[in-house]
């Protein structure tokens, strides 16, 4: 299946999601939590990104990001690759943690479109059907079909106020924030924190974002069909002036990961392959897991007829090696970054 082509663009706003792979865990406590927000602060000053808003929810995350320089998909590359490869050697496990590419659907950044998009992020912890908020619910609730009890009202409001993984707890007040958090500038849209607060509390209890954002959330991008349209040309442009760009391999081949890592390391793979102690036929193996979508049987066989067994254990040992030696981690990035 072709991946339709990202348009990364100067200064432009973006809503950025991504779950698990089969919806499971990616967040199993708040270690794992504490190191993805560690994670965003390097990601801020490494990509030079503004991040506007978060929430980390259990499989899957949104951020609200805005790209000076134009680098949505190289960011976020790095940032799940960073975390994916953190989490697996903490919980010794194998293979992708996220299901498929993370989603970017660019936000119009003028008018009232990035402060809705903050309101959604920070409403996710309490859309759940246990709330009365489920999406069924919040649509009916939002066209005034059935109202929510004052219980329930109270409930989502209590949750809202208490959750401590999002940036909502910033914006409202209520504590201040991480550093790299840039805030002010949605918050002066809306007149100030206790506005926002107001706002938000609105869509909580009123099911707005039902009636408002629902609908629009099926879009590929959020905002005027003015500034959608614009966006369309510009994908077309890209298209036809690089047309290699405009779908992109869901998977990337053995013989791809082999050739980036002989450059990489400056070495041919058969002069490496079968050497003991090298590192880089497990780098190869290590590489095909994260990235090629095949089995470890179809691994062993398109890598020198290598037994799954022998893949496993290579991958594994590899994980383990890259929490240990920063040179093996920074060559492994060069060659997911080239990827």
């Amino acid at each position: 299946m072709a991946r339709p082509l990202r348009v990364d663009v100067a200064d432009g706003w973006y809503h950025i999601t991504a779950r698990g792979t089969d919806r499971r865990t990616i967040f199993t406590g708040d270690r794992e939590r504490r190191h993805f927000l560690d994670l965003l602060e390097k990601m801020e000053e490494r990509h030079g990104l503004r991040i506007h808003a978060y929430v980390l929810m259990g499989n899957h995350y949104h951020l609200l990001i805005q790209t000076p320089h134009a680098n949505a998909s190289s960011a976020m590359q790095w940032l799940q690759v960073s975390y994916s490869m953190w989490f697996n050697r903490r919980h010794d496990r194998v293979g992708p943690l996220f299901q498929g590419r993370f989603m970017s659907r660019p936000v119009e950044g003028d008018g009232s479109w990035a402060l809705m998009a903050s309101v959604y992020l920070h409403l996710n912890p309490i859309r759940v059907a246990g709330l009365g908020s489920g999406k069924r619910e919040r649509k009916a609730e939002g066209r005034g079909m059935v109202t929510a009890s004052g219980d329930k009202l109270r409930q989502r409001l209590k949750l809202l106020r208490n959750y401590r993984w999002s940036s909502y707890r910033a914006y409202a007040g209520y504590e201040q924030g991480p550093k790299w958090l840039t805030k002010d500038e949605l918050l002066k849209r809306c007149g100030g924190r206790r506005e926002y607060r107001h706002y938000v509390m609105e869509w909580a209890t009123q099911g707005r974002d039902a009636a408002e954002f629902e609908d629009a959330l099926e879009r590929w991008a959020l905002g005027t069909e003015t500034f959608r349209e614009h966006l369309r040309r510009l994908a077309k442009k890209i298209s036809s002036e690089q047309p290699d760009r405009c779908h992109l391999q869901k998977r990337v081949s053995i013989a791809k990961i082999i050739d980036t890592v002989e450059r990489v390391r400056g070495r041919k793979w058969a002069d490496f392959a079968e050497e003991h102690g090298d590192i880089g036929r497990d780098m190869v193996l290590y590489l095909a897991r994260q990235r090629s979508g095949l089995t470890l049987r179809q691994i062993g066989e398109e890598t020198g007829g290598l037994g799954y067994k022998l893949v496993s254990i290579a991958v594994d040992r590899f994980s383990r090696r890259l929490d240990k030696d920063t040179e093996y981690s920074r060559l492994t990035q060069r060659c997911l970054t080239l990827l």
